[in-house]
């Protein structure tokens, strides 16, 4: 009966979410390409290849995740020579980073619509060897379609925020029939650990690894230089102090442009680069410089300005290489929004960050910046405007900020490998 109403609940919701489906599909390029994946229907060169078995599965939502995934594929390969792999992720942008990263032997796929017949058809057709989910995913139709099939399913980075917590507790005649069926739970955190057991999971099978994102790829692949080529093609000089928005969400541009202005008195040469978490909202990002009258290059369209106040990067893949040439950052998602976004990827490059009061999804990982005194983070625009201005006139103190913050990403590194010493026996 509980399966029964959660599958009646998916297919009406998935009918009610359709029509934002379709507006994302005509907004959004490439979200509508390999649509018909997620009903598990592959062109045949896909096909046959998923279908050779025994691959190793790893899902991951979006970019975060992806990210994880690909250096789970690294230590698991560094392990196991002998494995192979395929990717699925949910979004289209996640799916273009995977798709630019990715060894091009491992297929890369769009996740499978949850309800049981297309369930049944994908763990049919990739047999895999085992299913690694990254961070809180928890879809019932697969994870019991492989179990029934024998395949371990492991929870890897998982997580599970005080908010979402809340929403799962409503559902706990569902997580406690759903979560003995994994194998193992590799979380981030105590609090982690202590909410997936709360809502079901076997105490025995949830491990505290610490976040996988430390370990995330070190900075010097050569992404200052392509940052600094891209800057110079748009009229900014090499020597101008860069603030930088990563991963902005809606409303967070508008404090962001807002403090350039202010801020122009104190630092007279600053510039501000804004990489909107979202691409195509660069239309309403656009709408928002051009009414404060500021000269903006779009990197989707690179047209050369003489001495421009903003570079729009509307573009994907590319925030971690402008992180490694900026002077200051604020990352998203955390001022105007709730959850935050990751803060380790700039601090691993060793650069001061700002970030609002609201990052509920690195509860985890928050703290470890807090006590070594390698964060900024304020309560609202004028704190931000304020802290900006602090690092900005004071390159020393910045810098300084920067040094901690990547002496945590260094002295936090390692979950990962030991996440993957863990997971071997479950492949055999």
């Amino acid at each position: 009966m509980i399966w029964w109403l959660y599958n009646l609940g998916f297919v009406l919701g998935f009918a009610l979410m359709l029509p934002r489906f379709l507006w994302r599909m005509a907004r959004r390029g490439g979200y509508a390409r390999n649509f018909l994946q997620r009903f598990g229907r592959y062109a045949p060169e896909t096909r046959a290849r998923l279908a050779e078995g025994g691959r190793v599965w790893i899902h991951a939502v979006s970019v975060g995740e992806v990210g994880v995934a690909l250096r789970l594929i690294h230590e698991l390969r560094a392990a196991r020579p002998d494995l192979r792999f395929v990717l699925s992720t949910t979004t289209s942008t996640g799916h273009a980073v995977a798709q630019k990263q990715l060894d091009p032997a491992i297929p890369l796929i769009y996740f499978p619509l949850d309800v049981p017949p297309v369930s049944r058809r994908v763990v049919r057709l990739i047999r895999p060897r085992a299913l690694l989910l990254i961070e809180n995913e928890m879809w019932p139709n697969l994870i019991r379609t492989a179990r029934k099939q024998g395949v371990p399913v492991a929870m890897i980075n998982a997580r599970i925020s005080a908010h979402s917590f809340g929403g799962y507790r409503l559902l706990r005649f569902l997580t406690r029939q759903l979560l003995p069926q994994f194998s193992a739970f590799y979380a981030q955190g105590q609090p982690d650990a202590d909410r997936l057991i709360a809502l079901g999971a076997p105490a025995g099978r949830v491990h505290v690894m610490g976040s996988a994102k430390y370990d995330l790829a070190p900075a010097g692949d050569g992404g200052a230089d392509k940052a600094r080529a891209a800057l110079a093609a748009a009229g900014f000089a090499a020597t101008r102090p860069l603030l930088l928005g990563g991963s902005t969400w809606d409303g967070e541009e508008a404090v962001l442009l807002d403090t350039l202005s202010a801020l122009r008195p104190l630092v007279p040469e600053l510039a501000l680069v804004l990489v909107p978490r979202h691409a195509e909202r660069r239309t309403e990002v656009l709408r928002e410089i051009e009414t404060r009258q500021l000269s903006v290059v779009c990197r989707s369209a690179m047209q050369k300005l003489e001495h421009p106040d903003v570079l729009l990067v509307d573009t994907t893949g590319e925030l971690r290489n402008f992180y490694e040439v900026a002077n200051v950052i604020f990352v998203g998602k955390s001022l105007t929004q709730h959850g935050g976004q990751n803060i380790i990827e700039p601090a691993a490059c060793a650069k001061p960050v700002i970030v609002g009061p609201n990052m509920e999804n690195f509860e985890s990982i928050v703290p470890d910046f807090r006590a070594a005194q390698a964060l900024v983070q304020v309560a609202d625009a004028a704190g931000l405007r304020a802290a900006a201005a602090r690092l900005l006139q004071d390159p020393a103190a910045a810098q300084a900020l920067g040094t901690r913050a990547a002496a945590v990403v260094s002295a936090k590194s390692g979950a990962l490998h030991a996440t993957v010493q863990q997971i071997l026996p479950l492949l055999g």
